[in-house]
């Protein structure tokens, strides 16, 4: 819950920066100064929605570095790491993508990958995941991994986020215009308080909408990384017991910047609608449809 809510923050601290560094550069009055300009606006809007998020995109794998303190392992001699690095190999050449940088970091059980391109992306594994799993299941896990590259899930994230993020940056300035003029009748150049407050908690209130509808997505993106997992491996077993051993485990926090593409502990009650991954049981539960159709 702690991750969820993290994540959730702070996808709102960086809307509630951008539209206050926004405010002080007086580009609010550029836009409404004598009348709400719409096609300015959404020029703006699409600045501020997709800026953000493709600048993340594009700082993922040195970001998720840092953050982790993962090691590339592409050329260690060690025998276990060669194991890991020929495994996401096969994986990424049955995948059809360009081999992955491949990195092991300490913490506890978890997994993800990253990076802005497929043919260049970074797949990372904890030291507590290979601790845990046999060697079948932490393969599946890699497999899981590398179907999220080969899907162009980390860009359609991305996309998604930008989108959101634009609806909710227009929106939020439209509402507060008219607030401002029509419910509270304010006159004269430039925006009023009405629309400085209604902004600022329109962008609160619609981003964590936002935020509803991107986990949404993010779910679904999971059962589809599940399938690429059992495909690579060639039959659906592997994952499905990758899947129940995980669901006996805490999976370790990750930093933000990744942790919508590692695994997720179970989600709970309302931050269930916050979760970036579904419910251990229903996953092994669509493998397992999946296998008797």
């Amino acid at each position: 819950m702690k991750r969820i809510l993290l994540f959730v923050v702070t996808n709102l601290a960086v809307m509630l920066v951008l539209g206050i560094a926004a405010s002080l550069l007086g580009v609010n009055r550029y836009l409404v100064g004598t009348g709400l300009d719409l096609g300015r606006l959404l020029g703006f809007a699409l600045i501020m929605g997709f800026g953000g998020a493709a600048i993340s995109l594009l700082m993922s794998k040195p970001v998720a570095k840092w953050s982790t303190g993962a090691q590339v392992i592409n050329d260690s001699p060690d025998p276990t790491h060669r194991w890991i690095v020929g495994t996401v190999q096969g994986f990424a050449q049955k995948a059809g993508i360009g081999m992955p940088e491949v990195a092991l970091y300490e913490g506890e059980p978890n997994a993800f990958a990253t990076g802005a391109f497929k043919n260049s992306a970074l797949v990372a594994v904890s030291t507590g995941l290979l601790q845990s799993m046999n060697r079948e299941e932490v393969e599946a896990v890699i497999g899981h991994e590398v179907a999220h590259v080969a899907n162009g899930d980390m860009v359609t994230m991305t996309l998604i986020q930008g989108v959101m993020n634009t609806f909710v940056v227009f929106l939020s300035r439209v509402i507060g215009y008219f607030v401002d003029r029509v419910v509270l009748r304010r006159e004269g150049d430039g925006p009023g308080i009405g629309y400085y407050v209604t902004t600022i908690v329109l962008d609160i209130v619609l981003g964590v909408l936002a935020a509803v509808v991107v986990a949404w997505f993010s779910r679904q993106r999971e059962y589809r990384a599940d399938a690429g997992a059992a495909q690579l491996m060639g039959r659906k077993q592997p994952m499905i017991n990758a899947l129940a051993r995980l669901g006996g485990m805490d999976p370790g926090q990750l930093p933000q910047s990744v942790a919508t593409m590692g695994i997720s502990a179970k989600p709970s009650g309302l931050m269930a609608l916050f979760s970036s991954h579904p419910p251990i049981e229903d996953r092994i539960r669509a493998l397992q449809q999946a296998a008797a159709q």
